[in-house]
């Protein structure tokens, strides 16, 4: 990637966002950022590996709601070298003589620790959002933001009218300079004053800039807006007030992003991985996704027929038919089974013969999907426990829906962490 030698000077701040309500019950026992994507990965592998492809070597990830799994993901999964002076370090929300607060938001976190960011005497900050999937070199966007002499640069993204009233909208001129900003606008007098005369994308459609909560700024523009507003969000609230004070242009990004805020755009993200050509990949050799490395022996498949999945190192899978799935590390598929449409997060841990024999003793189905189940349009959270000929289908199309250690959420059936569902169980 282009301009690593002059990105040491570029501080990441990876922020871990709030409680997840919208990704519950994937965020009931972590974090949004350590939620797993992709069989192996966690949404937080996404920017801190952009990051190191892009020369940046040193990140700070904010981090409050249900961080233990998200600590412990970074400390065994980002060790760099003592010659690199490479990191990327937890700041975590602590009482101080200032406050005794948790974060209020993206703005108040980023306040609370500006002493520590900024005693590295960064020339940039660039802050990142922990739940969106893309690729993108930081280090243009930098050399971008530096030729144009910005106080503040945002990373855009071309997106449709349907698309526009979930997203922050802004309005650029022809230089770039971003005009004005409007955070989900709703109304059809804001959406047609946001409105670009034509699409800068293949895609005629695509007239609106949305902002990907990506922001570079300046580290003394930083500090004023922080310090002169004291309100708690970034794309609310500092953002706005920033395009009217200082100068702040825009950076078009083109490729796939993908804000992963809900468990609908969590389940779509994850199986558009196993399409033939997807949009986000993995697989690139110059460029990898990084994650904790473990010593897992190659996935087994015994007499299985899986049309169009991926299956993570680790797995056992028996006599099963598995069809647009994503199959996490260590899943154990037991015969007969029938996964369609789903994501199954896999486990944590193997079970011992002894520990099988346990559960024989208390009636208590093995972690992974037990004989001549069937499951269809479902999310199985880590380390959950399926029985022998349960059926997830969700058949009446319910929306919104709990049970007995099950979810419904946007249409999707979600099995949350170390959950049992006894044998024969429909849902």
């Amino acid at each position: 990637m282009a301009g690593q030698s002059s990105m040491k000077d570029v501080v990441g701040l990876i922020l871990g966002g709030g409680r997840g309500k919208r990704l519950f019950p994937l965020t009931q026992y972590r974090s949004k950022p350590a939620v797993p994507l992709g069989g192996k990965y966690r949404l937080i592998d996404i920017p801190i590996s952009n990051c190191i492809h892009s020369g940046i070597n040193q990140m700070f990830v904010l981090t409050q709601f249900n961080s233990a799994s998200l600590h412990r993901h970074i400390s065994r999964s980002y060790r760099f070298d003592q010659f690199s002076e490479g990191y990327v370090e937890i700041l975590a929300a602590e009482q101080t003589q200032e406050s005794s607060d948790w974060y209020q938001g993206t703005a108040d976190a980023v306040r609370r620790q500006l002493r520590r960011i900024l005693s590295l005497n960064a020339k940039q900050v660039l802050i990142l959002s922990g739940d969106h999937l893309y690729r993108m070199d930081y280090a243009r966007f930098v050399a971008e933001h530096r030729a144009r002499g910005s106080d503040v640069s945002i990373a855009v993204k071309p997106v449709t009218r349907r698309e526009a009233p979930e997203l922050g909208i802004l309005k650029v001129d022809e230089q770039g300079c971003i005009v004005d900003f409007v955070e989900k606008p709703q109304t059809d007098e804001e959406l047609e004053a946001l409105r670009l005369p034509s699409s800068p994308s293949d895609n005629p459609e695509e007239v609106y800039m949305a902002s990907m909560g990506i922001y570079l700024f300046e580290p003394q523009v930083l500090i004023s807006l922080l310090l002169r507003d004291e309100r708690e969000d970034f794309g609310k609230h500092i953002i706005p007030e920033a395009i009217k004070k200082v100068n702040a242009f825009a950076h078009t990004f083109s490729g796939y992003w993908e804000d992963i805020g809900t468990i609908r755009s969590f389940y779509d993200a994850n199986l558009a991985l196993t399409d033939v050509r997807p949009d986000f990949d993995f697989y690139l050799p110059e460029a990898p996704i990084y994650t904790r490395a473990r010593f897992l022996a190659g996935a087994r498949l015994e007499s299985c027929r899986i049309e169009n999945g991926m299956v993570a190192e680790g797995s056992y899978i028996c006599d099963a038919q598995i069809q647009r799935s994503v199959i996490g590390i260590r899943s154990v598929i037991g015969p007969g089974a029938k996964i369609f449409n789903s994501v199954v997060m896999g486990a944590d841990y193997y079970e011992t013969p002894a520990d099988i024999e346990r559960n024989q003793v208390r009636s208590v189905p093995n972690v992974g999907i037990g004989a001549n189940s069937s499951i269809n349009r479902a999310i199985i959270d880590k380390n959950a426990r399926i029985g022998e000929r349960v059926i997830i289908s969700n058949d009446e199309n319910v929306t919104e829906a709990e049970g007995e250690n099950y979810y419904i959420r946007d249409g999707i059936v979600v099995v949350p962490k170390d959950a049992v569902i006894e044998p024969g169980t429909v849902i």
